[in-house]
């Protein structure tokens, strides 16, 4: 279990990754506002102690809002894991936007796909991206257009979209689409918005490769992250070398560009500076050269 404090309200849910004995004494433990109590079968509760968390309630990280709530299956709307990420994201895209031009024929356009409440794109929109939303989930999609409501992002250019990941991504190439950045975090199984199966193990590996088709010449960044057993940091690295390998090579020949792969595990911290793993990730970034060799 992990014991958190998320704006007003403290509650305990499930972590797979904390094996340690815990820290604060039981009575801590027992004065929660909420808990999550995961079943045999997968499934689980609230348990409710303070009436008040049943209603949303809207936190701030570094200047985006995000509207939370208990949901079904544990999750708050949030995850905390991605802070990290998003601070990277911000700085990337901020740098090229600072080199280049804010018009429409220099647009930094980023995808980001399974994008759940929004976090990446908010944090890219803030920093002055175009950002492709998508997420199978008519619910979610609504949910970050609440957040960028919040965040006062509505008039950034943002286009929302409800669509099978795949599917979508077959229609982008089909269309010639390009995009400087994209980020995904897959889940380890899901359903499309039509139903179409979803399973990390049989269908990540091809998406990123049709990913490499939606690069443009001046492509920045891919994120990969992964909260699925079996998905480390290093299987990630392994997997986002194999789909660029090509970049690499074309790299060798033009000495114009550098592909920085950095891998590691998402971590959240407690009161005791101790890290919790909460999934991993993978950030291939192109850092250009200005006096090429």
């Amino acid at each position: 279990m992990k014991l958190e404090q998320v704006g007003p309200f403290r509650i305990a849910r499930p972590s797979a990754c904390a094996v340690w004995d815990p820290v604060l004494p039981d009575s801590d433990w027992r004065d929660v506002d909420a808990e999550f109590v995961r079943f045999s079968d997968g499934r689980g509760e609230w348990k409710i102690k303070n009436q008040d968390i049943k209603n949303p309630w809207v936190i701030e990280v570094h200047g985006i809002f995000f509207n939370l709530k208990l949901t079904s299956f544990g999750h708050l709307g949030i995850f905390f894991e991605q802070e990290k990420n998003w601070l990277q994201l911000r700085e990337i895209i901020g740098a090229k936007q600072s080199k280049g031009s804010s018009s429409q024929e220099n647009a930094f356009r980023v995808l980001n796909l399974f994008a759940y409440t929004g976090g990446a794109t908010l944090f890219a929109a803030a920093a002055g991206a175009q950002v492709v939303h998508l997420d199978a989930s008519k619910g979610s999609v609504k949910w970050a257009r609440e957040n960028a409501e919040s965040s006062g992002l509505t008039s950034h250019p943002i286009r929302w979209i409800v669509d099978d990941v795949q599917e979508f991504i077959e229609k982008e190439i089909r269309r010639g689409s390009k995009y400087q950045g994209i980020i995904l975090d897959p889940p380890s199984f899901g359903r499309g918005n039509t139903n179409q199966a979803w399973k990390i193990e049989d269908h990540l590996l091809p998406l990123l490769k049709n990913l490499r088709k939606l690069m443009a010449d001046d492509f920045a960044f891919l994120l990969l992250s992964a909260h699925s057993p079996g998905y480390t940091p290093i299987s990630l690295e392994n997997q986002l070398r194999q789909v660029c390998a090509d970049l690499a090579n074309a790299n060798l020949k033009k000495k114009h560009n550098d592909y920085v792969f950095e891998s590691g595990e998402m971590l959240i911290y407690d009161t005791q500076k101790r890290a919790l793993p909460s999934g991993a990730y993978c950030l291939l970034e192109v850092r250009r050269n200005l006096t090429p060799g």
